[in-house]
């Protein structure tokens, strides 16, 4: 069931329109910044939670506003402890985020849209279409979700859930810079991954940001024949004009991008594929995360040999590419990269 909501979201106030508002209220000053606290330091999800508030000011701002956060629908746990969520919000329209502990720390999986318009071949969140982009609250919503039911801190977000950071623009660098804020979250920018199926204005306009926030790169092949086969969305972002761009990115910035490139058995592990990854990168300043494809039901893809990924490790490193392995995680549970696709699944 849809919910409706018709009152405004406190949390999209300014702290000069919450003094406003207070003043209007015929409260004391020092409330606008109870009440900022409240909703920015404390990350509150209703005004009863509010103790230091007068149950009157709670009873006449819950009149006015509302906390538009998103709903648990379903919850799944990995037996790695990562745990997956499916979040609705006031529209009905829901998204995955995934949450994965990992010592002290907590990285966040977010969606920037609700499902994918890019049509990659191997993922199964492109298979039902693009449904709308998110609001930067809604993004960082997910991250506050995930926070809240770790009761943890969160220490790094990836924009690698759910749809293509770069076709929202706009509302990813102002999610970003929420994260970011040191009175906010206070993540750092290093620690705030955009990961892009190659669209290269994007990427021009993220080499122009100030702030130091991370950038990867799908590529899953440098053999424009293949890629065009897995990824037809990005079809005509060329892997010249790619790396072009990403060149341009360096310099402008200074920082490593990296390359994740999902290994697929008969597809882009032979020995050309090798080479040409092992060209596109050679004598440029990047990093490549291989990952063994996580399966998808009904797909006809398979997953590379670890073999495979562990020879095509050797190559790069041997030609100077600093290249790592990476576990996925929450794959028992659809959580994993490639797996997000929004299915009603039954809670464990």
């Amino acid at each position: 069931m849809e919910r409706i909501t018709r009152s405004r979201d406190i949390r999209l106030l300014t702290l000069e329109e919450l003094q406003d508002l207070v003043k209007e209220l015929g409260q004391p000053a020092f409330r606008a910044k109870q009440l900022n606290e409240w909703i920015h330091d404390k990350n509150v999800c209703s005004f009863d939670e509010m103790t230091n508030l007068p149950a009157a000011l709670r009873e006449k701002l819950s009149e006015r506003f509302s906390f538009n956060v998103p709903v648990e629908l379903v919850k799944q746990v990995s037996k790695d402890g990562s745990r997956k969520y499916l979040l609705q919000f006031s529209d009905g329209v829901s998204v995955e985020t995934v949450g994965m502990p990992n010592r002290n720390k907590l990285a966040v999986c977010i969606s920037s849209q609700a499902g994918c318009a890019m049509g990659c071949a191997f993922c199964a969140t492109g298979l039902a279409g693009l449904s709308r982009s998110l609001t930067a609250q809604e993004m960082v919503d997910q991250v506050l979700h995930v926070a809240r039911d770790f009761g943890e801190r969160v220490t790094s977000v990836v924009f690698m859930g759910q749809g293509e950071p770069f076709a929202n623009f706009d509302a990813t660098v102002q999610a970003l810079r929420i994260l970011n804020d040191p009175d906010g979250l206070a993540i750092g920018a290093r620690h705030l991954t955009v990961s892009t199926c190659g669209v290269i204005p994007g990427i021009r306009r993220f080499a122009e940001l100030p702030e130091q926030f991370t950038l990867a790169i799908s590529l899953h092949s440098a053999i424009q024949g293949t890629r065009n086969q897995l990824m037809p969305g990005v079809k005509k972002y060329t892997l010249l004009r790619l790396h072009e761009a990403i060149q341009l990115y360096v310099e402008k910035t200074g920082r490593r991008p990296t390359y994740e490139f999902a290994m697929i058995d008969g597809i882009n592990d032979t020995s050309p594929e090798m080479q040409a990854l092992v060209d596109f990168c050679a004598g440029t300043l990047c990093h490549v995360n291989l990952i063994q494809l996580n399966n998808i039901p009904d797909s006809p893809f398979r997953p590379s040999p670890i073999e495979k990924v562990e020879s095509l490790q050797r190559r790069l490193t041997m030609h100077g590419v600093e290249t790592t392995i990476r576990n996925s995680r929450g794959s028992d549970i659809d959580a994993a990269c490639g797996q997000l696709k929004q299915r009603r699944f039954r809670a464990q």
